[in-house]
C-alpha cells in the first residue's frame, strides 16, 4: 500500500443535478496527513458534451464556458484514465469542502456513466473519504479560539470564501476549483494548528465504522450538520432513537428540543410534522433526523461539550438530561417515529416512479450485477468500433443504454451513420422537447432575464458566448 494521503479536491460543474448536469474543471492537490503538499497540483477541464447545456448562472460564477472545455479539455473517459492512474492510487483520503453532498455525488455519476465503479474509488485499496464542511461547523462551535469566525447581515456563516477573508488566507480566484482547493487546504491548517485533538479525532472518525461505534453506545453525543439551526453554530446533542430500515445509519433526536410536545403525536401528524416549510407560523418540525454513517458526519462524545461551548450551543445538560429522560420513558414515540418514516418513504418512492429517468440517471435504481464487473473494463479498453457489441454482453439494461451515449460523447468521430442518426434523435429529444420546459427554451428565457439586469461587460460577454455556444449545438430533427 501506498503511503496515506489527503487528495484536497473540487469541481466546477455546469449546474447543480449531478444526474444531468457535468463536470467542467476537475481541480485537487495531494498532501501529507501533516498538510504538506505532495507533488504538483491537478488542474483539468473537461469538454461539455454536445447533449448538454450549462446553467447561465453557473458559468456566470465560474466564468468557464462550454467554449474553454472544448478547446483546452480532455473527454470524460480521458479524464477517468488520468484520475485512476494519477489520483485515486491506493491510501488516498479524498476531501473538499462539501464534497460528500455535492463533489462526490458528481464523481459518482461520471464515473458511472463511463463504465466504472461509482464507490471503489472511495473505499478499495485503503482509500477513504471526508469532508471539511462539517469540521468546520464542530470547530466553531466547541473550539473557536485562534479562528476568526465570519457573520454576513448579522448572521454566521462558514463559506468558504467569507472564512478565508476572515483570516487573511489568499483566496482571490473564488469559484475557480484549484484556488479553492488552496483555500481548503489552509483552512484545515487553521484548525490543525489551533486544535489539533479535534482535528485528529474528526479525521479519525471518517470512517462509517468508527461513527457507528459512537451512535451505537446509544449515549447522547455532539452533532453538527447543516440541518441544525446557524444561531446555534449548526450544532446539538442528540440521541439514537433506531436504526435506518435502509441501513447505514440511524434515526437521531435532537435534544434540544422537549419531546413532550411530540411523544404522543400519531404516525400520521408526525409525517406532516417531519415535512419541512417555508411557512414561520407552522409548529415546530420534528427534530428527528436521519444521521448516514457512511457520509463523514461530524460527530463527538458528549464530553467535549464543556461550560463555553453549552453558552454557545444555548444547550446545558441539566436540559440534555431531562429531555433524554423524558424520550426514554415513552417507548411507544419510537415505533410511531418508524411508522411515520415508513410512510415518507412510500411517498417519496411514489413521486420518483412518476419520473422519467434516463439511464444515466439511474445510479441508485440498484447496483451493477457481478455479472458486468469484469466486462466494464473490456468496454472500457475496446476500440470504438467494438463498444457495441462488447455492450451487448452486459446484464445490466441501464449500461447497454448507455453505451452508445458513451461512444457519442469520447469517440464522436468513430460513429457510423446509424449512430450519428440515432444520436441526434436522442439529443433532439433531450434538448428541444418539453416545448417552454425543454432544456433550449429555459436556457434561453434565464439568459434573456439575466440579460435584462446586467449591464457588467464581462457577464454580458459570458451571456453572447453561451448564446453562440447554444446555437451551435442545437440540433435539428430529421424530415
Amino acid at each position: 500500500m501506498s503511503q496515506p494521503t489527503f487528495f484536497w479536491y473540487d469541481l466546477e460543474t455546469s449546474g447543480i443535478n449531478p444526474r444531468d448536469d457535468r463536470i467542467m474543471q476537475f481541480a485537487g492537490q495531494r498532501t501529507s496527513l501533516e498538510l504538506e503538499p505532495i507533488g504538483e497540483p491537478v488542474n483539468i477541464l473537461i469538454r461539455l458534451t454536445d447533449d448538454v447545456l450549462p446553467s447561465p448562472d453557473a458559468v456566470l460564477v465560474t466564468g468557464i464556458t462550454p467554449q474553454m472545455t472544448l478547446s483546452e479539455g480532455v473527454t470524460e473517459a480521458a479524464f477517468l484514465k488520468t484520475f485512476h492512474e494519477a489520483v485515486a492510487i491506493p491510501g488516498t483520503t479524498f476531501v473538499g469542502y462539501n464534497s460528500v453532498r455535492f463533489d462526490d455525488e458528481f464523481m459518482r455519476h461520471l464515473l458511472f456513466r463511463n463504465f466504472y465503479d461509482a464507490y471503489a474509488w472511495q473505499w478499495q485499496d485503503d482509500r477513504s473519504r471526508w469532508d471539511l464542511l462539517d469540521a468546520v461547523r464542530m470547530t466553531r462551535a466547541l473550539r473557536p479560539n485562534g479562528i476568526q469566525w465570519p457573520v454576513v447581515d448579522g448572521k454566521p456563516t462558514n463559506s468558504l470564501e467569507q472564512l478565508t477573508q476572515a483570516n487573511g488566507i489568499e483566496h482571490a480566484n473564488a469559484h475557480d476549483a484549484l484556488a479553492d482547493v488552496e483555500a481548503c487546504i489552509a483552512v484545515a491548517r487553521l484548525i490543525r494548528t489551533n486544535h489539533p485533538k479535534l482535528f485528529d479525532w474528526l479525521v479519525s472518525t471518517r470512517h462509517k465504522n468508527a461513527v457507528k461505534t459512537l451512535v451505537e453506545k446509544n449515549d447522547p453525543f455532539v452533532y453538527a450538520s447543516g440541518k441544525y439551526d446557524s444561531n446555534y453554530e449548526k450544532t446539538t446533542v442528540v440521541v439514537r432513537l433506531a436504526s435506518h430500515p435502509k441501513g447505514q445509519g440511524s434515526l437521531v433526536y435532537d435534544l434540544r428540543h422537549d419531546p413532550s410536545e411530540y411523544i404522543d403525536l400519531s404516525p400520521s401528524d408526525l409525517v406532516e410534522r417531519w415535512r419541512w416549510t417555508r411557512d414561520s407560523s407552522a409548529p415546530t418540525r420534528l427534530p428527528v433526523k436521519t444521521l448516514q454513517y457512511n457520509r463523514c458526519p461530524a460527530v463527538a462524545p458528549l464530553g467535549v461539550l464543556d461550560a463555553l461551548s453549552q453558552q454557545r450551543l444555548q444547550l446545558s445538560l441539566v436540559t440534555i438530561q431531562t429531555n433524554l429522560k423524558k424520550l426514554r420513558a415513552a417507548k411507544h414515540f419510537v415505533k410511531n417515529v418508524e411508522h411515520a418514516l415508513a410512510v415518507l418513504d412510500q411517498q417519496q418512492q411514489q413521486r420518483i416512479e412518476t419520473l422519467t429517468l434516463e439511464p444515466e440517471a439511474q445510479l441508485y435504481d440498484s447496483f451493477v450485477d457481478k455479472a458486468d464487473t469484469q466486462l466494464l473494463g473490456v468496454l472500457r479498453a475496446a476500440d470504438p468500433a467494438e463498444i457495441a457489441s462488447v455492450a451487448e454482453g452486459l446484464v445490466d439494461k441501464r449500461l447497454r443504454a448507455i453505451a452508445p451515449h458513451y461512444k457519442a460523447r469520447n469517440f464522436a468521430t468513430t460513429l457510423t451513420d446509424d449512430e450519428r442518426s440515432a444520436w441526434e434523435a436522442y439529443r433532439y429529444g433531450r434538448l428541444m422537447e418539453g416545448g417552454t420546459k425543454s432544456q433550449v427554451a429555459k436556457f434561453m428565457h434565464r439568459l434573456g432575464e439575466i440579460a435584462k439586469t446586467t449591464t457588467n461587460p464581462d457577464k454580458l460577454f459570458l451571456l453572447e458566448e453561451l448564446q453562440l455556444y447554444a446555437e451551435s449545438i442545437m440540433p435539428i430533427q430529421d424530415a
